[in-house]
């Protein structure tokens, strides 16, 4: 794997890590097709596949961050990245993150693996002998870790990456709230609340509110207690935050899977950081002392970032390109 992560000297600061990246790439585009893939439960979930697509090279799997999609910057520079080292590139869309608004009231959330334990069945259904990755940012990389030690050793991955994951989302929702003058905050509720309000009659076949009492709530936690949490059957925002967590999955995990993880991640608690202790012998911590959130941004001019994670991930991967079935053997 490509050595470990060293901040850019004109970018140690774990805010600039965690804000800058994204101006970095205003015109940054991949070229993608959309697909609608139907759920079990009447409903659909939205993939960008990138073009063009080789259908018999690995496929790689990206997960987006909270109100993330096809167009955040890390996505697609990951898309791209893993393009170019020769992976078919697919984007899962988490409900409610799609063009399209979802039917059913219920959205998505840090612990919801059912949609992501569909598509990739679906994919491995499709492409039996295709090798498979999967790649989370956040949120997603949140979704990932659970999904990962869920299947243990049912696992049909070959490899997998989870950065910036908040694995203890109680300690980190506490920290967004107040971290950087309640910025992190506002920015998400933002997007939270904008991504809500369109597919409002839906939610209120479940849950009675307003478009008023929904853009009034300017706390994360009032969020997820009233909108969050009874959405997806939950009894209130810290039963969800205590059965989302990926922590406790971690020591499950029975694919090689490849952890990156700042310790200044202004976004996520300390308490979010895994130790040695906390994964299995299957993990690959990379921890490093700076990096902030999803940033890893490193090289000596100003002017030509490196995005380290482009190189890192598909690094890792590429150690572990090898058929499961006889990799087991």
């Amino acid at each position: 794997m490509t050595h470990k992560f060293k901040p850019a000297w004109w970018m140690t600061n774990r805010h600039v890590q965690t804000i800058m990246p994204r101006f970095f790439r205003p015109f940054h585009n991949t070229r993608y097709e959309l697909e609608q893939l139907d759920t079990p439960d009447g409903d659909f979930i939205e993939l960008a596949w990138s073009l063009p697509h080789n259908e018999n090279a690995p496929l790689a799997i990206v997960l987006h961050g909270l109100e993330g999609n096809i167009n955040s910057f890390y996505a697609k520079g990951m898309m791209k990245a893993l393009k170019k080292q020769g992976y078919a590139v697919v984007l899962m869309h988490f409900r409610n993150c799609s063009t399209e608004v979802n039917r059913l009231p219920r959205a998505y959330h840090s612990g919801d693996t059912d949609d992501l334990a569909f598509f990739i069945n679906h994919l491995k259904l499709q492409f039996p002998n295709r090798p498979l990755f999967a790649v989370g940012f956040s949120l997603g990389g949140n979704v990932l870790a659970k999904y990962l030690g869920e299947q243990a050793q049912r696992c049909p991955l070959n490899a997998a990456a989870v950065i910036s994951a908040p694995y203890d989302l109680s300690s980190s929702s506490d920290v967004i709230r107040k971290s950087l003058g309640k910025i992190y905050q506002k920015y998400l509720l933002d997007r939270m609340k904008k991504s809500m309000q369109r597919k409002l009659p839906q939610i209120k076949q479940q849950i009675p509110i307003t478009t008023d009492e929904l853009m009034d709530i300017n706390d994360l936690l009032e969020f997820d207690n009233h909108i969050t949490a009874p959405l997806h059957g939950f009894e209130n925002a810290h039963d969800y935050y205590r059965q989302a967590s990926a922590m406790p999955y971690l020591k499950h995990i029975a694919v090689p899977t490849l952890i990156i993880h700042a310790k200044d991640d202004p976004m996520l608690s300390i308490k979010a950081v895994p130790s040695k202790q906390d994964v299995s012998e299957d993990v690959t911590l990379c921890v490093s002392e700076k990096g902030g959130h999803v940033g890893f941004i490193s090289g000596s001019n100003p002017f030509k970032p490196i995005f380290w994670l482009e190189k890192a991930v598909p690094s890792y991967f590429g150690q572990h390109i090898i058929n499961k079935t006889s990799n087991k053997q």
